[in-house]
């Protein structure tokens, strides 16, 4: 969905998610937090909760792209954006573990 919206750079574009849901933290220094080695993927370093908070955020921005007709690759960087920050101050409302808070398992 986010290549039909105008997405060419997906760096650019997961990096606001992950700023949107980590307090402005993007997928380097999200590695770097896990000490993560090169290249390691993210995603398969996180805890059940940690993944589907980001799965969740992952579908919500592709079906708010969908649904709101993005067009422009800026627009699309913005509404992830905006889902991963909703997302997040759910979650503090809530009173949950931030994402940044959560512990890397020893274990992927």
């Amino acid at each position: 969905m986010a290549k039909k919206s105008g997405v060419k750079n997906f760096d650019k574009f997961h990096n606001f998610g992950y700023k949107g849901l980590y307090n402005g933290m993007t997928a380097n220094d999200i590695a770097k937090r896990k000490d993560l080695r090169y290249r390691e993927d993210i995603l398969d370093n996180m805890g059940s909760d940690e993944l589907i908070i980001n799965l969740f955020r992952i579908s919500q921005t592709e079906q708010k792209l969908q649904k709101d007709n993005v067009k422009m690759e800026n627009n699309a960087n913005m509404t992830h954006y905006m889902v991963g920050s909703k997302i997040r101050n759910t979650i503090k409302e809530l009173g949950g573990i931030l994402l940044e808070d959560l512990k890397t398992p020893d274990k992927s």
